[in-house]
């Protein structure tokens, strides 16, 4: 029988026609290679800040040469890690994906869940632990990848990041994710996609590519006057010592764990992850044939610096302006290599930074640190009084409350009515902005509410918690540098930067883009279908 060989015959005509019909893109060959590179945690304003300082061929050669949509959003409140990338490839928002968060608290049993926790997969040459990310099972949707390989079985999808999940959520689940192992300074992936490494992986890893940079001094890469409109290192605020220069593994004998694992605040972990996808590129052959191959980079180092020092702090800016220059190199790498008019690269963030509490009370705004523990307890304080029952609510999870089901089902209480009282609750310490329960939200009956659609976007039925809720602007948990998770600007506004000049057409777009529109826009160039639980739409970047 050759039905499956003729409907997919079939199916190629269809949608080349509609290609070609389609306003968004220019009839032209398609790219050998789709290159995406997310750098997590780059709020769009820091691009702004610092365009000046830009080497000629790094984000300039998007800024320049390519398409810049200049108020570029995510569509939901609860923005980090997981969810961005999640959202990437998919055109979907976590009310689809299912990754509401980095981690949640599964409703039914109580125990956490990591999202690409899996424990049937387990590191290939490393241990790995319960709540490890190991494999795409918890995302619900297919990839704009998994697209592409039930079309072109041939097409190859890979994904390399310092993060677990910044590689296995763009690979989707039939892709290949390959993620930086911070005990050996290595990159592993898992058996979930293998049984074992190819040998261009043994021999990157092999080569002990990390060792190269023990003792390495992180430096400012330009003089002192120029940063200026950044703020002076060891600000009294950092949780640990902020300074540059920056000596890699300064109080160790030799490399080891706690090395491996510090280069991840640096541009040297950036620096390892382009090596890693380098050698994917030689080792799989990717964009040498006329199927096109995708490749997602996720470069975490600048997430790892804002965390700990701010996207305020020199040394964010200076992460920057170094990871700028490891992309330019990169660009010529990939000229030669694949070829300049083969390739089409998109560059864009999985979530922005706010500003430090500190940065923002200096200038005059209503600002705070929160603590989950004492807010936490408000409630459950509040609830015991109104129902004569304690801990009603058993955990924070992903940016919700979740109420305990088994004191309910004990105590004769209806969710509903528990939930109306945690969310006034909340709603009486000033720090929240905004909650929705679970009926508000499944319902829809909020709508046009204060944040309830970014809110809503944030929230699956299956696997989020009772109560969701936002913070005021410029508050955040806990005493990291500062941090990300929320529906506003700081947070939502993320660079979206495309460049191919068989492709794109230079120049900014000054109209409102959404994160989700990237899947559609590449499925409509690729010459595929959107994948199915996409909500963005195409985005012209030809003329």
């Amino acid at each position: 029988m050759r039905i499956a060989p003729l409907l997919r015959a079939w199916i190629a005509l269809a949608l080349a026609a509609w290609l070609a019909a389609s306003p968004a893109f220019a009839a032209t060959e398609r790219p050998r290679l789709v290159v995406l590179f997310v750098v997590d945690g780059l709020p769009q304003r820091q691009v702004a800040a610092y365009r000046d300082q830009l080497a000629p061929d790094g984000l300039a050669r998007f800024l320049a040469r390519g398409a810049s949509f200049e108020q570029a959003h995510y569509g939901y409140a609860f923005t980090v890690t997981a969810a961005g990338h999640a959202t990437l490839l998919t055109g979907a928002y976590p009310h689809r994906t299912g990754i509401i968060g980095n981690q949640w608290l599964d409703i039914a049993t109580g125990q956490q869940v990591y999202c690409t926790g899996d424990p049937l997969a387990e590191y290939i040459g490393h241990l790995t632990d319960p709540l490890d990310g190991t494999s795409p099972r918890n995302l619900k949707v297919e990839t704009l990848g998994d697209v592409l390989r039930k079309a072109e079985p041939r097409a190859k999808v890979l994904a390399v990041s310092g993060k677990d999940r910044g590689a296995i959520l763009p690979a989707g689940h039939a892709g290949t994710a390959y993620m930086y192992m911070s005990d050996s300074g290595g990159f592993a992936s898992s058996s979930y996609y293998m049984r074992e490494h190819p040998g261009w992986v043994q021999a990157f890893n092999g080569a002990k590519p990390a060792d190269r940079f023990f003792h390495a001094e992180w430096k400012p890469l330009l003089a002192e006057e120029a940063y200026a409109r950044s703020l002076p290192d060891n600000q009294p605020w950092f949780p640990r010592p902020g300074r540059l220069p920056m000596k890699m593994g300064a109080a160790d004998e030799a490399p080891g764990p706690k090395f491996y694992g510090a280069l991840l605040a640096s541009p040297f972990a950036d620096a390892l992850t382009l090596d890693f996808a380098r050698a994917a590129i030689a080792g799989e052959k990717l964009g040498a044939d006329d199927v096109p191959d995708i490749l997602a980079i996720s470069l975490s180092g600048h997430d790892y610096v804002n965390h700990q020092w701010s996207a305020e702090s020199r040394l964010s800016h200076d992460h920057l302006l170094h990871l700028d220059r490891l992309l330019q190199a990169f660009f010529a790498d990939l000229d030669r290599t694949v070829g300049r008019d083969r390739y089409l690269a998109v560059l864009t963030a999985d979530h922005g930074f706010m500003p430090a509490p500190e940065v923002s009370q200096a200038r005059g705004l209503s600002a705070g640190r929160l603590s989950g523990s004492q807010l936490l307890a408000a409630v459950n304080a509040a609830l015991e009084k109104r129902f004569d029952a304690p801990r009603l609510v058993q955990a924070m999870s992903a940016s919700a409350l979740v109420i305990d089901r088994k004191q309910l089902a004990a105590r004769g209480l209806a969710l509903d009515a528990v939930a109306d009282a945690a969310r006034e609750a909340l709603l009486a310490q000033p720090p929240i902005a905004a909650a929705y329960t679970r009926r508000e939200l499944a319902s829809g009956s909020r709508a046009g509410a204060p944040l309830f659609e970014a809110m809503r976007n944030t929230w699956h039925p299956d696997v989020s918690g009772d109560v969701q809720y936002a913070l005021q602007p410029y508050w955040m948990f806990g005493n990291a540098g500062s941090t990300h998770g929320s529906p506003y600007e700081y947070d939502t506004h993320v660079p979206l930067l495309a460049w191919g000049p068989s492709w794109v057409h230079a120049g900014p777009r000054d109209a409102r883009a959404e994160i989700a529109d990237i899947a559609p826009t590449l499925a409509g160039i690729l010459g595929i279908p959107a994948p199915a639980g996409n909500q963005g739409k195409p985005l012209r970047l030809a003329r």
